[in-house]
């Protein structure tokens, strides 16, 4: 049984992205506000605000030692803060448009950014250098979501394919998720590593989970109400038994991975208001999903 736990008015204008940090004990909000909120899902209660970016942040993460987030958003810049002081440490400045997502490696050394002008750009977090390490330009259109394991860039596209980036054999793979011009939104691993799962902005149907060795499909998820299209994110729960999907209506759907069929349908809003960001305790069933200025926290 699904119950909530609680929530809590962000004070950030409308949160943008809910994130939880490496072991779960924390939670990093995205506001429209231009800040980014350090929480504890527990008591509710705001740890740290950190102010600096010039426009709406999108996007964030915490890196493996929990002394370092970065953020991006619409200001087109990378930004690398302390955690305990909430100084930026760096800023990086190379894309063209909105940073629409970020990411961490293994170790935390480098950080992997996905803009709307089409690229990836890796940032080596130990250099002052202001120029990117490496740049990946493979994608047709806007660089929507990603995902990194110890060798592998996973990035989902609005050109509606996922490219998988091996970096130790140099190689690119390429799966086609959607043919009818619908974008690719949010990926979300399984814990094995073998599987994604993937959203689209496909009205219905929008839920895929994909085979990461060949590319095939293994299980729709059918149901989830996005009539206009919104960039709605996805997540695999606690140890790959269930995918979890927010909604346009004010609901978070909660499917088998295995069955396919939907297990339980959880009404967060009595106004049909956007439900767009998920996320998942990294060790318990616990999850966390922003709608409008609020976060709520399940469990």
């Amino acid at each position: 049984m699904t119950t909530l736990q609680g929530s809590l008015d962000c004070v950030q204008g409308a949160v943008r992205a809910v994130r939880y940090n490496v072991d779960g004990d924390y939670i990093l909000t995205c506001g429209s506000n231009k800040t980014v909120k350090l929480l504890n899902p527990t008591t509710l209660k705001l740890l740290k605000t950190y102010l600096g970016h010039g426009d709406e942040v999108l996007d964030t993460k915490s890196t493996c030692d929990n002394s370092q987030i970065v953020s991006c958003g619409q200001d087109k810049t990378v930004i690398l803060w302390d955690v305990s002081t909430g100084v930026p440490q760096r800023k990086w400045r190379g894309h063209a448009g909105t940073v629409n997502c970020v990411a961490l490696n293994e170790d935390s050394t480098v950080a992997i950014s996905g803009s709307i002008d089409a690229t990836i750009r890796c940032w080596d977090m130990r250099s002052k250098s202001q120029e990117p390490i490496q740049v990946l330009e493979e994608m047709k259109d806007s660089v929507t979501c990603l995902i990194v394991t110890d060798h592998e860039i996973l990035a989902g596209s609005a050109d509606g394919k996922v490219r998988t980036y091996d970096l130790r054999n140099g190689r690119m793979i390429t799966d086609m998720i959607t043919y009818d011009g619908s974008a690719v939104t949010s990926c979300s691993m399984t814990s094995d590593g073998q599987c994604y799962l993937v959203s689209t902005t496909k009205a219905d149907d929008s839920m895929k989970l994909m085979d990461k060795t060949n590319g095939s499909m293994l299980q729709e998820f059918s149901g989830v109400p996005n009539s206009k299209g919104y960039r709605i994110e996805c997540c695999v729960g606690f140890e790959s038994r269930q995918v979890l999907s927010g909604s346009d209506n004010g609901h978070i759907l909660i499917f088998d991975l295995v069955k396919g069929h939907k297990v339980d349908d959880i009404k967060i809003s009595d106004k049909s208001e956007v439900v767009h960001s998920l996320a998942y305790h990294p060790s318990k069933e616990q999850f966390a999903c922003a709608s409008k200025n609020k976060v709520f926290i399940y469990s």
